[in-house]
């Protein structure tokens, strides 16, 4: 027995959760995503339950309950009337009466003579006044009557059956009805509407800053120069901004450091190279030399792919450039190289893009593409949000649990890829690292060819 009832509340739990889990992922759907639109929910929300509440009591407590204190009073005096008028039926005692109804109470009384009470007359469904003062009436008036509360916008109209005749009490509607209730409504919502109105220019004042933060953020990342910004804001909003102005000027003069530093590596070592080459051409072609001259060729090229891997380009201004015209360039080279290459593209190709760093980019890829299989196929597109370029080949392919290793510097896959077909293992690692300066990615994935696909996606 205990072992079932702990089951069945381990089984009440599990659902709860999951419907917790549906609910809280149904909300999340539905609710705005923006800072500006929840900012004006939280402020919004509290402000319509408290005039909600504020409506209900007032309607509740002090509007219905004046109205049926003031139907409560008139409905009275219509019903000393009656008495009157049944315990005085000559007619110049009933004249008094109108006279005494007129001074003493506001009302006009009519009195007219082998008259029946007319049909009973639709009833308003909303009315408060006509449900009050019916309900005040038939508590005191003993005798059949008819109301209208709604014929005349002023007047409210009761006739009262009496012995030889109906007795017709005019009186005016704000003797029984509380008229000015419209007053208040219009006072709350028209003062929130202005609150609302202050709300908004504020928020929208201090979510700006926030918004501008994260396009320099954005444009940082990009590579492209943060034009116009200055911290603005709330005294959090300006310590964020100070805080990413700080981290920018130490992220570029530490690009600035290295590229000095590279710089003159990169020209120490060329110059070495130089003088291997003259020292090799001097000695004549033999053999020994052939190699020579392959190795030196060979450590030319790793190094230019380790300068390159170390220089990333991030000083490189953004340009619009023609991505169609860079793709027939890359073709063009590859071709150059024996490869067999197709290139197609669609869209719109003028993109604003670091033009060296996403050529050695697609480079790298159909490079790579090319020495590990004989058919290469590259085609680009563009939208309103994203440039993509994906580059496939037929070669034996990258195996999945692998795709990730191959993004690490100097990491080259034995068993998918032939060492003997030379490379630094920096081809992939500098494609990468060129598309995320561009804000985007490479993902690696099965080509239709057989072999890998690579695609580049950068937003635009």
């Amino acid at each position: 027995m205990v072992g079932a009832a702990r089951a069945r509340l381990r089984l009440t739990q599990r659902r709860m959760r999951e419907n917790n889990a549906r609910f809280g992922a149904w909300f999340n759907r539905v609710m705005p995503k923006g800072l500006f639109a929840r900012s004006l929910i939280i402020i919004i929300t509290p402000m319509v339950i408290l005039q909600s509440v504020l409506a209900f009591v007032f309607m509740e407590r002090h509007y219905n309950t004046v109205t049926r204190r003031l139907s409560a009073a008139v409905s009275q005096d219509v019903t000393a009337l009656a008495d009157l008028a049944a315990t005085f039926p000559t007619p110049e005692e009933r004249e008094r009466i109108k006279r005494i109804a007129q001074i003493a109470m506001g009302l006009t009384v009519d009195f007219l003579p082998d008259e029946r009470l007319p049909p009973p007359g639709p009833k308003p469904f909303f009315s408060i006044l006509d449900s009050a003062f019916t309900t005040e009436l038939g508590k005191r008036l003993r005798r059949p009557f008819w109301t209208d509360t709604v014929g005349n916008s002023n007047l409210i109209e009761v006739r009262v059956q009496l012995e030889g005749g109906v007795m017709r009490v005019f009186a005016r509607r704000s003797q029984a009805y509380l008229s000015n209730s419209h007053i208040f409504l219009v006072w709350m919502v028209g003062t929130s509407l202005v609150l609302l109105f202050v709300a908004i220019l504020f928020l929208r004042n201090q979510i700006k800053p926030i918004e501008a933060l994260a396009d320099a953020a954005v444009a940082f990342g990009k590579g492209r120069d943060v034009v116009g910004f200055r911290p603005r804001g709330a005294r959090e909003v300006r310590g964020a901004a100070l805080a990413f102005l700080e981290m920018k000027r130490r992220i570029e003069r530490q690009i600035e450091q290295r590229t000095t530093m590279l710089a003159g590596v990169s020209h120490d070592m060329r110059t070495i190279l130089t003088r291997f080459k003259l020292e090799l051409a001097l000695i004549g072609d033999t053999p020994d030399t052939e190699a020579l001259r392959k190795d030196v060729d060979e450590l030319q090229s790793m190094l230019e792919a380790y300068l390159a891997f170390a220089r990333d380009d991030n000083g490189e201004a953004p340009v619009m450039a023609d991505v169609a015209q860079l793709l027939d360039e890359v073709r063009y080279n590859a071709e150059r190289h024996g490869a067999k290459v197709a290139v197609g593209f669609t869209g719109d190709p003028m993109v604003m893009i670091r033009l060296d760093a996403f050529r050695r980019c697609v480079t790298n890829l159909v490079n790579n593409a090319r020495r590990h299989g004989t058919r290469v196929e590259v085609s680009g597109s563009r939208d309103e949000r994203w440039l993509t370029v994906t580059v496939d080949d037929d070669g034996p392919g990258i195996p999945p649990e692998r795709r990730d290793d191959v993004f690490r510097p100097f990491v080259r896959l034995d068993e998918a890829r032939n060492q003997d077909a030379g490379g630094s293992g920096l081809g992939l690692t500098i494609a990468r690292d060129a598309a995320r300066s561009h804000g985007g990615d490479v993902i690696l994935g099965d080509s239709p060819l057989g072999g890998l696909r690579a695609t580049v996606r950068i937003p635009v």
